[in-house]
């Protein structure tokens, strides 16, 4: 009897929590509650000294109970709110160019949230790889209560995603009010705006590209949410583009049919497009539309980057935040690609679907294109966009921003090389598939003597490669062309994330909780001082401030501020290895 207790409670916990870790309705846990209390009645009433068979067979159908239940349980799709709590409180409507929308008040009343809102029409049926068109005006107020659709991208069951919450970030939490799933949709093109609560004028903007290889993502991330500097008095606007296919898919076809004569970056003029929409209505949230600064993160920076080089953006927003990817080097590490790379990828996907004009692809469901994402994540030069790579761009001296703020983390590379560590072994063979000809030179720079120092050595090198040295290269481009550039180096140790590839990101825009298991109050010391210093770039393209240690934009691109236990100016550490790296790729200058 007690190890008949003993395995139904294991069973029921195991069961209880797929549920939770599934998001599964609270109708799941009642059918699983009735659905024990029947097998332990039956089990007293019929198995209880039956054969070991017929104990085990109505194991089996307690089991399949629960996969029943599991089934008929699935979460729902639906759109994530806005605001928080039961019951909204709703702002006075706003008036913009399309008409009349209201949003939320949040953060103990402290900051007005408006989600949801169309920045152009939705690229779909005809509008699937077009350039994007104007939003259609709509009658009465919009009410923007709850995010739209992530913007079409593959997707996981629930319970991988609660797993990777977990497993990656420590810091799961079990609730009640979150039993369904975000919808995805190729009717993506929407911003989200959060500005202090009240009446307001002539606040700086920051607009935020989320990251995700521009292949997932979506614009309301906890993480880099706008509250925090809302509530310092910046407007912040997040906002959906295109993705994988959708957004990079490039075509001989497709560009004949434009009116431009572009193909491949319709996720790039889907962000030029929002920024043409904050400029034409950011006012009436209070914001300056002349004292915009446009940041991001991983490919969302790497956006951000080709957007500084943009001929369509010129005049749009006049400073730049970039979060641990550039393509400003000779040959971007990623998120970028040649035309003739990107038109070949295309024929390739065509024929894989046996799609041969604009048409035919069109004809394809989003639900079969979507998988593609991995072979279409690439920007490219369109000549309508980019007139050529951001490299050349600079070197002529064309750029549109006039201050950046950039930097990477200390462990970059820890999600990337998460399966794939170094050791004896295997170290010299990975350098030497990189840096071939270079190779030695790497290797007598880092020359581990353990396997621990190999597997240390190339994630210090996998990191610079990937991350850190493209920002070495933009930091340097910025002074040649007289652009104050303010570079850090993000090191702070948590229990979260730590200084992984986007650890620093609830840093950076205030949105560490005020109760955590994974953050104390170093972490929440910090992100103030960073909240500062973001909040003052905004404002003025000079993030020094009162009561903040001093902010160098050193020229020379040798020292850097460390974000961390400590926040102070360091020698850059990787020198040797960019120099070595400026050979290979061939840097002027």
């Amino acid at each position: 009897m007690i190890g008949f207790g003993i395995v139904t409670g294991l069973l029921f916990l195991l069961m209880a929590a797929v549920l939770e870790l599934n998001k599964n309705t609270l109708w799941g846990f009642a059918l699983l509650i009735i659905a024990t209390a029947a097998f332990v009645l039956l089990f007293f009433k019929a198995l209880q000294g039956s054969k070991w068979y017929l104990k085990l067979l109505g194991y089996a159908g307690y089991v399949a109970a629960f996969l029943l239940i599991l089934f008929l349980t699935w979460p729902p799709t639906k759109a994530v709110p806005a605001y928080e709590g039961r019951t909204p409180v709703y702002t006075e409507p706003v008036t913009l160019e399309q008409g009349q929308v209201r949003g939320v008040i949040i953060a103990d009343g402290a900051v007005e949230l408006y989600a949801g809102i169309p920045y152009a029409q939705p690229p779909v049926g005809d509008l699937r790889w077009r350039e994007p068109q104007d939003p259609a005006p709509w009658e009465g107020v919009l009410t923007a209560d709850h995010f739209a659709p992530m913007c079409m991208q593959p997707t996981h069951l629930p319970i991988y995603n609660s797993l990777a919450q977990i497993i990656g970030y420590h810091d799961y939490k079990i609730s009640l009010s979150d039993n369904y799933v975000a919808p995805v949709s190729e009717d993506g093109l929407y911003v989200n705006v959060w500005k202090p609560a009240g009446s307001a004028q002539g606040l700086p903007v920051l607009v935020y590209i989320h990251g995700g290889t521009l292949q997932t993502g979506q614009p309301w991330y906890a993480d880099y949410a706008g509250t925090g500097l809302a509530r310092e008095g910046v407007v912040v606007v997040n906002l959906g583009y295109r993705l994988g296919v959708f957004g990079y898919l490039a075509d001989e076809a497709l560009a004949a049919e434009s009116p431009h004569g572009t193909t491949g970056n319709y996720g790039l003029l889907d962000q030029i497009k929002a920024l043409q929409w904050v400029r034409n209505n950011i006012a009436a949230f209070g914001g300056d539309p002349g004292n915009v600064t446009i940041a991001g993160e991983s490919a969302g920076a790497a956006s951000v980057s080709a957007i500084c080089t943009s001929p369509l953006a010129k005049g749009l927003f006049r400073r730049a935040l970039l979060e641990s990817s550039t393509v400003a080097s000779v040959k971007p590490p990623h998120s970028f690609r040649t035309m003739e790379e990107a038109l070949s990828s295309g024929r390739e996907l065509k024929a894989r679907y046996g799609a041969d004009t604009p048409e035919e692809l069109r004809a394809l469901s989003a639900k079969t294109l979507v998988n593609e994402a991995f072979t279409q994540h690439h920007m490219t030069v369109d000549g309508y966009a980019l007139a050529e790579t951001p490299y050349e761009s600079y070197k002529k001296g064309i750029h549109n921003e006039e201050a950046i703020l950039h930097g990477y983390n200390a462990e970059e590379s820890g999600p990337f090389i998460m399966f794939s560590h170094a050791n004896l072994k295997n170290y010299e063979g990975k350098v030497r598939a990189y840096f071939k000809e270079y190779a030695d030179e790497v290797l007598a720079l880092y020359a581990p003597a353990t396997d621990a120092e190999a597997d240390s050595f190339w994630a210090q090198i996998y990191g610079a490669v990937f991350f850190n040295y493209p920002h070495y290269c933009l930091n340097r481009l910025a002074a040649e062309n007289g652009i104050p550039a303010y570079e850090y180096y993000f090191t702070k140790a948590n229990g979260r994330l730590g200084s992984w590839h986007s650890g620093e990101l609830p840093y950076f825009y205030g949105n560490i909780p005020a109760v955590s298991q994974v953050f104390d109050d170093s972490d929440r010391q910090l992100s103030r001082s960073i909240l500062s210093y973001v909040k003052n770039f905004a404002a003025t393209g000079d993030p020094n401030g009162p009561s903040l240690p001093l902010w160098t934009a050193d020229e020379s691109s040798e020292t850097c501020l460390e974000l961390g236990s400590r926040v102070e100016m360091v020698p850059e550490k990787y020198l040797a290895l960019y120099a070595i790296m400026d050979r290979m790729e061939g840097w002027e200058g």
